[in-house]
């Protein structure tokens, strides 16, 4: 394992003025801080960082192929049509349909997990969480960087970060880093600084990636998801593929059909979930196949980006985008036009009806999967779980009216939701499937 350190094209005195700043800032401008590092003084982030891109867009020694195997029967029943052409079919011209793609993904991160399980069978000095070989004057400002992740994750996603008190310690500065990564990812895109974005400052934001797995991490940030790839067993394709979705975000505003969307909603949610599973745990007495999991912790993710799609319809419209199935609509007598005047009609509360079954349907299935997850890491998940279905409960209270008005948890709703939350990760696998209505 390689020693962490900030890389060669920051010097010592950037990262301490990053640190510094970082100290001195309040909690309500971490966001602003976290792009200063981005677009300010210390730009050469994605701006100057590796200037030599691969033309083919493969790396060395990894297939970019995401995989053949079949879809779950989650997302099956639900595709209908054939893909159109993509602006990023080049990338994917060798799958049948988004389902396999993803599926490739999901069984190589499982089978990293189930490997490290045989090590340890094989050997007793194999240890969940590899011994920490960074140098002592490292170690201070890495302390601060998972500080500082845990501040930006307590800012801007609240309910999770207390979900997160119960993990170990350990766990919780890992979820804390891959969460900061993810956030200043979607930033590029959909932040204020997103019209200075061009695909090649996405290219250069994944060479940076890249140079992160190998233990050469450019800001204390990223030291902080360099320190955590290293500890546990996590794949980088689904970091590759959150950056996808962030370039299909700037070429791309309608989906013909669901195999589309899915693929969007994997790419910018569904990620989350199987970079989270290496660091959260499968518990022990789990009888689940590790694969298993995965998909439920998928599930959850594209769960959550429907969810999200559906809330959002009237924002993205006012944008010009329509992040919903085109041959859905028209099977239910809609079209563009009458998303962009904002009627609530009779055909749009049928569509509404039928798009919210299948994002339930998707809750279900992650539901399965979180009583299979270590039970120090279950809350955050059921809390996630529990509040974006509410948001679902919001919709239908406001008759589909996604148009004019906004869908959310009222702040007491969230509080209840804990509880409740906590209560079901306590619970045996077992007690909690039965409390759902699982068999």
């Amino acid at each position: 394992m390689q020693c962490v350190s900030i890389r060669a094209g920051a010097s010592a005195p950037a990262a301490l003025r990053l640190h510094e700043g970082v100290a001195a800032s309040s909690a309500a401008s971490e966001l602003q801080l976290m792009r200063s590092s981005f677009f300010g003084a210390a730009s050469r982030m994605i701006i100057l960082v590796s200037s030599s891109r691969k033309c083919d867009g493969a790396r060395p020694g990894v297939n970019s192929a995401r995989g053949t195997t079949n879809a779950s029967m989650t997302k099956a029943q639900y595709e209908s049509g054939v893909a159109t052409e993509d602006p990023l079919d080049h990338q994917r011209s060798t799958f049948s349909s988004s389902g396999q793609k993803v599926q490739e993904v999901v069984a190589k991160q499982a089978a990293m997990v189930d490997e490290l399980k045989s090590r340890r069978r094989r050997s007793a000095a194999v240890q969940d969480v590899r011994p920490d070989l960074i140098p002592v004057s490292s170690q201070e400002l890495l302390e601060e960087a998972y500080v500082r992740c845990g501040e930006v994750c307590a800012e801007y996603a609240k309910t999770f970060y207390l979900g997160t008190k119960l993990m170990t310690p350990e766990r919780q500065r890992a979820i804390w880093a891959i969460y900061v990564w993810c956030r200043r990812t979607d930033e590029l895109v959909d932040g204020p600084n997103a019209s200075r974005i061009t695909p090649t400052a996405l290219d250069r934001w994944e060479d940076r990636l890249e140079d992160i797995f190998q233990g050469q991490p450019y800001d204390m940030l990223d030291a902080a998801l360099a320190d955590t790839v290293a500890k546990y067993p996590v794949d980088i394709q689904p970091f590759r593929d959150m950056i996808d979705g962030m370039r299909m975000d700037m070429v791309k505003s309608r989906y013909a059909n669901f195999d589309e969307l899915y693929l969007y909603c994997y790419d910018v949610a569904g990620t989350v979930g199987l970079m989270s599973v290496p660091v959260m745990g499968i518990s022990s007495s789990s009888k689940a196949t590790t694969e298993s999991v995965y998909n439920a912790a998928l599930a959850l993710g594209i769960a959550n980006q429907l969810t999200n799609i559906l809330r959002d319809v009237g924002e993205d419209a006012r944008r010009k985008r329509i992040y919903l199935p085109q041959d859905e609509l028209a099977r239910f007598g809609l079209s563009d036009e009458d998303i962009f005047a904002g009627r609530v009609t009779e055909k749009w509360r049928a569509f509404m009806r039928d798009q919210i079954k299948r994002a339930r349907m998707f809750f279900a299935e992650a539901e399965k999967g979180v009583m299979e997850l270590d039970k120090d890491s279950r809350w955050p998940v059921w809390a996630s779980l529990l509040l974006y279905q509410q948001i679902l409960d919001s919709l239908e209270a406001n008759d589909y009216d996604n148009f004019t008005k906004r869908a959310y948890v009222g702040k007491w709703k969230k509080l209840l939701s804990l509880p409740a939350a906590y209560a079901l990760a306590l619970m045996p696998p077992t007690s909690s499937s039965k409390l759902l209505g699982f068999s």
